[in-house]
């Protein structure tokens, strides 16, 4: 009896310790999430697409997997960052997130919110750096350091620059033009200081962490110290393949010179105006590569680097000269595509996905690594599957839809522009050609695929709840 209940002792105590390993086994992972603003796809050292010096981002894609094709849909506002940060904390397709715009608050009191999840599955969550949403970031988060609004302050000096014969009266560097240097600091420094004190506070408690690290760079005004502008002498920067001094039809889709971010450049755009301003453009960033730097540097050096998820993204892409076009209020690749990366436990290093995903799937992949069932509201999904190499395609096309004067849809090698106001379609090989600079609409060949995107974007309107008419405007496709 003796020996029974001594076997039985030893059980209980090995099923006990089957149980701690198994609950270890599912700890819940850090969460760090690092946002920029206002960068394009090609601004990654790492894929050569340009001239930039990111060695930091560059680190991330060696370490983990980037996804080449990532998309924002798009926005209903001129500040296209509200409607991309919006659908990411409510996880809600572009039109969906529109309707609860004005109740973004409510969404976050009633826990319909990224923060909110997960804060209730059990995470310690901090912020940093530009918000840009309609909710109490203070409320939103437990630790909150700097909230910042949508852009630092531009001047007039800002716009209308530079002209090749006249000198520049705004500098990058001059810290009485404010902006970024506001408060005696240059903002993405100080986004920086916060992080890194968050992972020092962080490495003390018990509870995993979600961090939402949100950068105002590199939106303009693109200031940063004079030595970073330094690394990019004029005569190094190349011109987009696709630069044109005038965009057609810009009033008509709502990207005339009137529009704010079409206004930092002159018109029509010169060679030396775009080099300048990717000069400006390529600095901030590599600036703020230095402070990303510093939190990984951190993250590893407080022993938290094994226990967390690493994500990098930005909110929608930037122009900055391509089709003469300044700003990101337009379908092309280089405003609606962003980069991604992913690192952390078990994730494969160095590889690289071509996947067509949103980024505001960020969201629902957190959701999925804290062990939490998707919440029926929430549109967009987990990369998971596609980070442990499943063969899913999460989406058979990509929407894009700016106000009522642009839609998009990318299925297959193709993508279609429509303009409704103009009215005009733009038709695309993206594999060939990948710059869009050849419209296939006109070639009696391609009427067919481009029925066939116009079909496929009619589903898409669907599931957006984008009730815009585009029948009326392009009988011919239908």
């Amino acid at each position: 009896m003796r020996y029974a209940c001594l076997l039985l002792t030893l059980i209980v105590a090995f099923t006990a310790l089957g149980n701690v390993a198994q609950a270890a086994d599912k700890k819940q992972p850090n969460i760090l999430f690092i946002f920029a603003d206002d960068q394009c796809y090609e601004t990654i050292g790492a894929f050569g697409h340009t001239e930039i010096q990111t060695p930091n981002l560059d680190t991330l894609v060696r370490d983990g997997l980037t996804f080449t094709h990532t998309y924002n849909q798009g926005s209903w506002s001129g500040a296209v960052c509200v409607a991309s940060r919006t659908m990411l904390n409510t996880g809600r397709f572009i039109w969906h997130a529109n309707r609860v715009y004005k109740d973004t608050e409510k969404e976050r009191e009633q826990g319909r919110f990224w923060s909110e999840i997960m804060k209730n599955a059990g995470y310690d969550t901090y912020f940093t750096g530009k918000w840009h949403v309609r909710a109490d970031a203070t409320k939103a988060f437990d630790y909150t350091a700097h909230v910042r609004g949508g852009m630092p302050k531009q001047t007039k000096e800002g716009y209308n620059r530079p002209h090749e014969d006249k000198p520049d009266v705004w500098s990058p560097y001059d810290r009485k033009f404010g902006g970024f240097w506001e408060g005696g600091k240059h903002w993405s420094e100080v986004v920086g200081d916060d992080a890194v004190g968050f992972l020092k506070d962080a490495a003390k408690r018990e509870n995993p962490f979600f961090m939402y690290i949100a950068f105002n760079a590199p939106h303009d005004p693109r200031q940063s110290p004079k030595k970073f502008v330094d690394m990019y002498p004029l005569d190094r920067i190349s011109m987009p393949l696709n630069f044109q001094p005038t965009y057609p039809n810009n009033a008509l889709i709502g990207c005339s010179p009137k529009l704010r971010d079409e206004n930092l450049a002159p018109y029509p755009r010169t060679e030396y105006s775009v080099k300048v301003n990717r000069q400006e453009y390529y600095a901030i960033i590599t600036h703020m590569d230095v402070q990303i730097g510093r939190i990984l540097e951190t993250l590893k050096s407080t022993d938290q680097a094994k226990d967390t998820y690493v994500f990098f993204s930005a909110d929608h892409g930037l122009a900055v000269g391509h089709h003469g076009l300044m700003g990101k209020q337009n379908m092309h690749e280089h405003s609606v595509r962003v980069p991604m990366m992913v690192v952390g436990p078990n994730v494969p290093a160095g590889e690289i996905n071509s996947t067509q995903v949103y980024l505001q799937d960020i969201m629902a992949t957190t959701l999925d690594l804290a062990g939490v069932d998707k919440p029926g509201h929430v549109d967009f999904n987990s990369l998971m599957p596609l980070v442990r190499g499943e063969k899913v395609v999460p989406y058979d096309a990509i929407y894009g839809g700016y106000l009522t004067v642009q839609r998009a849809v990318t299925f297959g090698d193709y993508k279609m522009i429509l303009y409704p106001k103009v009215p005009e379609v733009l038709l695309y090989n993206l594999k060939k050609d990948p710059h869009e600079m050849h419209n296939l609409y006109s070639q009696a060949k391609h009427k067919k695929t481009a029925k066939k995107l116009f079909a496929k974007f009619l589903e898409l309107q669907t599931q957006m709840g984008d009730e815009l008419d585009l029948k009326t405007p392009f009988p011919e496709l239908q």
